[in-house]
């Protein structure tokens, strides 16, 4: 084909570092086929249906209406030249209505003059119009949506008339329509109406709120895995079980649930109860990096989602976990961004209600809302307005920017702005968001220990486990209790090495009086009774304690009945019994039946590690396998040969 044929020749032409940032750019839609072994095969699925379909979502306005306008003409000239066979009279055999629906008119392009294309769209004159339409047809060469044959005419893939036959193009712009939140031609925006928070200081809290949150959402994960429904999706009680333990909405929940998934921290397991969520082994290695780099693939992550998990369409039911469908969302994520990033600070305008499409009145003029679609709309036209429940679609996706730290104030954060520049490379202004982890925290007199910031994982494992959680924010707080310090002495603490691991973790080397009698104080009870794995016994060398214990009215459920003067024996199991003795006041150990104690630990499930994830090296020693030139040495030891 005279198509495919053009484009391998402009390939061929291509530098090696050229095809691999062509290769990289459409990573997501050449993944879903056969990797090419030769540059007639990348043209090929570079023109496949499938690839075609996903990449022109990511066009903007200039680019669809050049790509659209080729496409129009290309086609049209097909049919003068080689006219198709006439429509099948009425109950003609199959083979006919196949040739009919197949036939070279339907299917066939013709290269176009760039001038016959320009002067579709208005921009034969030089001035911007036509640079904007030069230049959106260079970068459909560079991303192989268009290809110049020999002597300078525009070829495109046969499949686009199909693929764009819906599509109105309307006038070309050259320029992007602004958001126009006030009247441009009236008063300035007066200085009370300026936010007093500048959406750098919004994008901070939000930042170390989410961290926060979606430590406890793993953690809680780690602890009890999820399980979902045989239907798919996790079931409504799981994902309220969740959202308690973050301290989170169950749209947020949702969101991070599906973020998280994406982003190879939970994997879904089957198990012989069922399919279960639960962390990887990329959560133990995440828990170890800097705040800004564990937030990094979270929000990459939600920029190429397939999905907008807040978004729940009417009758449906929310749940999380199940595989997105809706390819046109990462394309609605960059074209709002984009348009938000031209809002200047004070400018912008409030959030949009939820579930709520804009009222009929807004449709038609201009409202800070209609304005900010219409802007988009520039960016991915095929993605926004044409959509089902686009007022929907497009106000939770700007609600789920706001909870990420992206946007506040109706204008993009700096974090939002490096998201839509590059998302593979939000270390550096996350870094710069989040401060450093504490390994040390300030105990005080009243039994509390307070972080003032964000605590390191082995810090507030330690503190989790012998105090609770009382506070948090900019600073966080534990309280130590009786109980709390008697959940620690249950995990396997003594009181001299709890006592010696809190001094290590104290700003100033040393621990308030009253914590180390408390401490101490629970270690003289802990233990003073001991349950036995037997189904079970209680055992205590204190005789006037296990009296006291067989007398009890609230271990009545018990069934307690001594077999000698330091021995009970319990109707209930040790867990059971372990559970009531302490709800009674009492604070039992568990030993097994070689007569140690033994350690009650929570669990911590783990999935198994995803898939490595591709070198990011791959696409240039590709690209020098598809031009046959060979790599340098250096890079091929780096890539291993791949």
């Amino acid at each position: 084909m005279e198509g495919l044929d053009a484009l391998t020749r402009s390939l061929a032409q291509r530098t090696p570092e050229q095809l691999a940032a062509l290769l990289t750019r459409h990573a997501e839609p050449l993944a879903r086929r056969p990797a090419p072994t030769e540059l007639r095969g990348l043209a090929s699925a570079l023109w496949s249906y499938e690839t075609l379909h996903q990449l022109v979502l990511h066009l903007d306005h200039p680019r669809l209406q050049v790509l659209t306008a080729a496409a129009r003409i290309s086609q049209e000239r097909a049919r003068r030249a080689a006219p198709g066979p006439a429509a099948p009279a009425p109950g003609a055999d199959y083979q006919s209505l196949m040739a009919h629906r197949l036939s070279f008119a339907h299917l066939a392009t013709e290269p176009v003059p760039p001038e016959d294309v320009l002067a579709a769209l208005g921009a034969t004159s030089p001035g911007r119009t036509r640079t904007a339409a030069e230049t959106a047809l260079s970068a459909l060469y560079d991303d192989g949506l268009a290809a110049p044959t020999e002597d300078g005419a525009i070829v495109v893939p046969p499949r686009t008339p199909q693929l764009l036959a819906a599509h109105d193009p309307g006038p070309f712009l050259a320029d992007a329509p602004r958001p126009a939140p006030d009247d441009p031609d009236g008063p300035a925006t007066p200085a009370a109406s300026v936010p007093p928070t500048s959406p750098h200081d919004e994008s901070r809290a939000a930042a170390a709120t989410l961290a926060a949150t979606l430590d406890r959402l793993l953690a809680s994960l780690a602890t009890q895995p999820a399980a979902l429904r045989k239907s798919g999706g996790l079931a409504v009680r799981e994902i309220k079980r969740l959202a308690k333990a973050a301290g989170a909405t169950e749209p947020h929940t949702r969101l991070l649930l599906d973020l998280a998934l994406a982003a190879d921290l939970i994997a879904l397991t089957r198990t012989p109860s069922g399919i279960t969520a639960l962390p990887t082994g990329a959560y133990d290695e995440w828990l170890a990096r800097p705040p800004g780099a564990r937030l990094a693939p979270v929000l990459a992550a939600w920029s190429g989602l397939w999905d907008i998990p807040t978004h729940t369409p009417f009758g449906e039911t929310p749940t999380a976990l199940v595989r997105g469908h809706d390819r046109h969302a990462p394309a609605l994520r960059h074209a709002l961004l984009a348009a938000l990033a031209t809002v200047p600070h004070g400018a912008g305008a409030p959030l949009p209600p939820l579930f709520t499409e804009p009222p009929e009145g807004e449709t038609g003029g201009h409202t800070p809302w209609t304005d900010l679609l219409r802007a988009a709309d520039w960016h991915r036209p095929l993605a926004v307005t044409h959509q089902p429940m686009a007022g929907e679609r497009a106000a939770h996706t700007l609600h789920e920017a706001a909870y990420l730290g992206l946007a506040a104030h109706g204008t993009l954060t700096p974090l939002g702005r490096a998201l839509l520049t590059d998302p593979q490379s939000l270390d550096r202004p996350l870094a710069d968001l989040l401060p450093p982890l504490l390994e040390q925290a300030h105990f005080q007199a009243d039994l509390t220990a307070v972080v003032p910031g964000r605590p390191a994982a082995g810090l507030a494992a330690l503190l989790a486990s012998a105090a609770d959680r009382e506070s948090e924010g900019h600073a966080v707080t534990w309280r130590f209790t009786p109980h709390s310090v008697r959940r620690a002495l249950d995990t396997g603490h003594t009181a001299d090495t709890l006592l010696e691991d809190l001094t290590r973790a104290s700003a100033t080397g040393t621990l308030p009086q009253p914590l180390g009698y408390l401490v101490r104080d629970a270690a003289r009870a802990h233990g003073r009774m001991r349950v036995l794995p037997a189904a079970c016994c209680i055992r205590s060398e204190d005789e006037a304690l296990v009296k006291e214990l067989a007398a009890h009215r609230a271990l009545h459920d018990l069934g307690l009945r001594a077999i000698a003067p330091t021995v009970l024996v319990s109707a209930r199991p040790p867990a059971a019994t372990l559970d009531a003795l302490r709800a009674a006041g009492y604070a039992p150990a568990l030993e097994s039946d070689t007569g140690t104690t033994t350690v009650e630990r929570l669990p911590a499930h783990r999935a198994t590690a995803p898939a490595p994830i591709r070198d990011p090296r791959a696409p240039l020693a590709l690209a020098h396998r598809l031009l046959g030139v060979p790599a340098p040495p250096q890079e091929v030891t780096k890539t291993g040969g791949v």
